[in-house]
């Protein structure tokens, strides 16, 4: 397998967007085509991750229909379905035909348009990517599933759910600080002088989750352009690479024996890692997968960054802000940049290479710039999980 970089990226402001996803995806390809300073020529394949356009805009194939926004010709394009992993997903399998030399360059990236559905039908098609015979029933939502998981963390590690709580909104409060210093992020000037009674005495969604506990449905896409490594430096001073990624798979939450340690997770984490040679010790920045408040904490202690019923207390002690062991989603993260699900992993990717080219926004860059990075994104409920780890330098 040779080596395999991202030279370009393109990135659409997250919230509610006029333009169809189509249009979004072909914002964010055209933005990356253009900052890799590549021709339409040179890109062979279009990877990209999408979840639920049919009940969003009616339309199928949005792989295929997107090549044709970007004016690609008739190249292979392929569109992803991993729920919210859909894009990492996606830019994994592209990482993976670059790698094996297949292609020499490609497209890969996502692009979702979830807000024109409205809240209860958005959170009814969401719902779709838990399991239809024992979870749909039950009148499971995700919100509802990360309650539980909650609860559990309480409970397993003897912590009063009201405490927890509190520690919990520490999340919240970081992540929309930093989501509120991105221009691209949906909450962009907004809740940046967030506290921790805000986000307890804000709407509960499903006890004990309240609406400051929950990221946003949003609209927005990202895209990438990936190509073998060895030919990388032929149009950029700055490539960064693709140093490993994992896969992992899950199942039903009722043969989940734990819902705080989901094994889809550790899996597809420990792949990445032995994949790359590293640990969690070498990885500078971390953006992951928080999409409740709860979920950032049991994704620090299902990766190894944290032990077991740790993360709690590392988030309120700063462990997880800039200076900390392992800044987290200093993009702001789902609950402060947005999850437009389909693009989310994608996104999750700009940010980390943005850190790494010194460019994020005053007030969430790293300082010294960091060598090494990851992301963690999460499909469902636990369903499918994917990690990809970044470096300034090849292996």
């Amino acid at each position: 397998m040779r080596d395999v970089a991202i030279i370009g990226m393109g990135h659409t402001k997250f919230g509610k967007a006029d333009k169809t996803q189509l249009e979004l995806f072909a914002e964010a390809g055209q933005e990356a085509i253009e900052d890799a300073n590549v021709e339409r020529k040179d890109i062979e394949a279009l990877f990209m991750g999408s979840v639920l356009p049919m009940f969003e805009e009616g339309q199928m194939m949005t792989a295929v229909y997107a090549t044709s926004e970007l004016g690609l010709g008739h190249i292979p394009s392929s569109r992803f379905e991993g729920a919210c992993a859909s894009a990492t997903v996606a830019i994994r399998d592209a990482y993976m035909w670059v790698a094996s030399g297949q292609f020499d360059m490609v497209i890969a990236g996502g692009t979702e348009r979830a807000m024109i559905m409205g809240t209860p039908f958005a959170t009814r098609t969401f719902a779709m990517g838990g399991h239809a015979t024992t979870e749909g029933p039950a009148g499971l939502t995700f919100p509802g599933a990360f309650a539980m998981a909650a609860v559990l963390y309480s409970r397993f590690y003897e912590i009063p759910l009201q405490k927890l709580r509190e520690k919990m909104a520490h999340v919240a409060v970081k992540n929309h600080k930093h989501g509120a210093l991105n221009p691209l992020a949906q909450w962009y000037k907004k809740y940046g002088d967030l506290t921790v009674e805000k986000v307890l005495s804000s709407p509960v969604i499903a006890d004990p989750l309240t609406l400051l506990d929950c990221c946003p449905f949003s609209d927005g896409a990202a895209a990438l352009i990936i190509c073998a490594g060895d030919i990388a430096r032929k149009y950029t001073d700055e490539p960064v690479y693709i140093l490993g990624t994992g896969q992992g798979t899950g199942g039903p939450l009722a043969r989940l024996e734990d819902f705080t340690k989901p094994p889809s997770r550790i899996y597809s984490a420990r792949m990445a890692f032995k994949n790359a040679g590293l640990t969690t010790k070498d990885i500078d920045i971390l953006e992951l997968h928080d999409c409740f408040t709860p979920a950032e904490l049991i994704a620090l202690e299902a990766m190894g960054f944290f032990g077991e019923g740790e993360a709690a207390d590392a988030t309120v002690d700063g462990q997880t802000e800039i200076g900390g062991k392992i800044p987290t989603n200093m993009s702001g993260g789902l609950i402060g940049r947005g999850h437009p699900i389909g693009a989310t992993g994608a996104s999750q990717v700009y940010m980390v290479i943005q850190q790494m080219k010194g460019a994020a926004p005053k007030g969430n860059q790293l300082d010294p710039v960091p060598e090494i990075g990851m992301t963690d994104t999460l499909g469902g409920d636990f369903g499918t999980l994917c990690h990809i780890i970044l470096g300034r330098s090849k292996r």
